[in-house]
């Protein structure tokens, strides 16, 4: 059972969605937006809304890989798991995080500071390997520059 003001939130955010034709991905975005995941008690709740089952509501939330059940680190790295990353050593790049971090796709440290997670193109096939931290996209990345992007996201220091 959710608290009052999850449960304010999310009538509020059922409210400016309900009348979209499609509102599901809708309210799942504004959910993760306003939580910064999608939180297990508030699934029945829009089940509910919608008139549909919590399983369908859960198949979206794990079927698109943007959609967390679980708060992210302060700090996201995402590293392309892409055809043309990969070539470029993508592979070795994504092994080098996993042993810098200590942590798998999804994961996050243990101190809460970075989340680490696949995507699927960045769109600088060019430039690869790419990742992306907090959103912004970095091209070229080797072992030199993920250690130098790590170390900015465990620590907050400067590269």
């Amino acid at each position: 059972m959710p608290c009052a003001q999850t449960q304010q939130t999310m009538d509020d955010i059922l409210a400016r969605h309900r009348t979209l034709e499609g509102p599901l991905l809708p309210i799942l975005h504004s959910v993760q937006a306003e939580f910064g995941f999608i939180p297990e008690d508030v699934v029945q709740i829009i089940a509910d809304a919608l008139n549909i089952t919590r399983a369908e509501v859960h198949g979206v939330i794990t079927f698109y890989h943007d959609f967390r059940s679980a708060p992210a680190g302060r700090h996201v790295v995402k590293i392309c798991r892409a055809e043309a990353c990969q070539a470029v050593g993508g592979t070795a790049i994504s092994e080098r995080a996993f042993e810098k971090l200590g942590i798998g796709w999804h994961g996050t440290t243990a101190n809460g500071a970075v989340t680490l997670e696949p995507v699927y193109c960045l769109g600088l096939c060019a430039c690869g390997p790419a990742a992306m931290v907090d959103g912004k996209v970095v091209g070229r990345v080797d072992a030199t520059k993920l250690d130098k992007l790590l170390a900015v996201v465990q620590t907050g220091a400067g590269a």
